[in-house]
């Protein structure tokens, strides 16, 4: 008797299908979609690891800053250095400029991450403070006057500076702009007074020639540029006439990009002490600013390196001293970057605090991808499920068929085709195709087939030996 099943699926399943599939290796099937998930758990993990790569790899930010001589270069090319030894995640490559000018131009370009500028100057509408660098005074002094010259050095003020000849030190046009703004201060037309811009090499010969009635300088009190042209202005003897800002509140009110400070007293040494008193004067503060859409996370880690290699700088270049953390106000004349702020207001996110939407939302995919992942698995495995059950009800026909079979024969094919559905059985289970409670309900149909093929074998091998008895009977 041939196994004949139901059309399934789009296409008939036979004895002859099931011979065909009995032939293939026991677990075949199985081990390809067991092959099939560990590649995809292998594509979940290995999504998993990359994006976690990429959230915690070393961020290499750029920095504009210049000139090549300038405090500020030594101060970022030894704190990239410091960044590098201590392995930290953000690491700089400086952009070198002509000065904070042009590294404002690179900032607005998308040349750099991150810039030094000068908060006097125009600053980038994308710009917001990450630290301040340092802070230079304004100092203006009469230098002493030379032996034998009547009526030198008699300038005490500047209100006094009509009509004289003030030289600036640098050749940056934004000191020459702050003696501008402050001879209007003063109601001076800056017309009257006669501006000489020259290098700090070129203050002695200036000093010397009496080119110059002031001197002017815009830097760190400690700056060694500035004590060096300072110098060169006593070396004729005599005692420098410091001009004091006294209206450095008012300046401060009027103009954010300056503060009112003071110049201590004995800055310079010597004897007398220059200058003898502490003297009212304003500053201007050089930057660290970020680009507004750099990554707040980035700007955070940045800042809090920087400020934890601070103290170890110092040692290599004294001008990290001066590094100090941004306004937070809002009304700041650059506001704080959301991430230097969250560093300085303590306020700076966790790992988990940053990532946990995106951590929720991964689970909840990978939960979602699943149940995707059982369904189709379930999907693929429908035609087994078909045939198991096709195969079980296969066997309730044969239950009949075995208790009426006509011959020992017929019982012998039945017994072949059972265990031809026993093989078939055990392979959709190995398979996954079909659950325990299936399998147990396989298994009872079997007992109850294999009992009909005993019990009915018994009725006809006996047979036989009745007939012959009767008919010994009969005789």
């Amino acid at each position: 008797m041939k196994l004949s099943l139901p059309k399934l699926m789009g296409r008939t399943v036979t004895a002859a299908t099931l011979a065909g599939n009995a032939g293939r290796p026991k677990r075949a099937r199985g081990v390809r979609l067991y092959l099939t998930l560990i590649a995809g758990v292998m594509a979940i993990i290995a999504g998993s690891v990359g994006i976690v790569y990429y959230m915690l790899r070393p961020a290499t930010l750029r920095i504009a800053v210049g000139p090549q001589t300038s405090e500020d270069m030594k101060v970022i090319t030894a704190l990239g250095q410091a960044f590098l030894r201590e392995r930290n995640y953000t690491r700089l490559r400086i952009v070198p400029t002509d000065g904070p000018i042009a590294s404002a131009a690179a900032l607005v370009e998308g040349k750099a991450d991150l810039a030094v500028i000068r908060g006097d100057l125009d600053v980038p509408k994308n710009a917001q403070a990450v630290a301040t660098l340092r802070k230079n005074v304004v100092m203006l002094w009469a230098p002493p006057a030379p032996k034998g010259k009547k009526g030198a050095g008699k300038i005490t003020k500047i209100g006094q500076l009509a009509g004289h000849r003030v030289g600036v030190i640098g050749r940056s046009p934004a000191n020459v702009n702050i003696l501008k703004m402050l001879l209007n201060q003063y109601s001076i037309d800056p017309a009257k007074v006669d501006i000489v811009q020259f290098g700090t090499s070129e203050v002695a010969d200036a000093v010397r020639a009496q080119k110059v009635d002031v001197m002017m300088a815009v830097g760190p009190v400690n700056s060694r540029i500035t004590a060096d042209a300072f110098q060169a202005t006593m070396r004729s003897g005599g005692t420098a006439t410091f001009l004091e800002i006294d209206s450095a509140d008012a300046i401060a009110a009027r103009f954010p990009a300056y503060d009112a400070d003071t110049i201590p007293a004995g800055t310079f040494g010597g004897s007398p002490a220059q200058p003898e008193d502490e003297v009212k004067t304003i500053n201007v503060s050089h930057y660290i600013v970020a680009r507004s859409s750099l990554s707040e996370v980035t700007v955070a880690a940045f800042t809090r390196q920087l400020f934890a290699v601070r103290q170890a700088l110092i040692a290599e270049v004294a001008q990290a001293a001066k590094i100090e953390t941004p306004d937070t106000d809002k009304d700041a004349a650059i506001p704080a970057h959301p991430g230097a702020a969250a560093y300085v207001d303590g306020e700076e996110k966790s790992f988990l605090d940053r990532y946990s939407d995106f951590i929720w939302w991964g689970i909840m995919g990978l939960s979602a991808l699943g149940s995707a992942g059982a369904w189709f698995g379930s999907y693929l495995k429908r035609d087994e499920r078909h045939i198991s059950t096709s195969l079980r009800d296969r066997l309730i026909e044969m239950l009949p068929e075995a208790r009426n079979a006509a011959s020992v024969e017929d019982l012998d094919r039945m017994q072949f085709e059972a265990d031809d559905v026993l093989k078939q059985t055990l392979h959709c289970f190995d398979d996954g195709a079909i659950d325990d409670s299936m399998l147990v309900a396989a298994h009872i149909v079997m007992q109850q087939l294999h009992t009909a093929i005993a019990d009915r074998r018994s009725v006809l091998l006996a047979a036989p030996l009745v007939m012959r008895q009767t008919a010994q009977l009969r005789a």
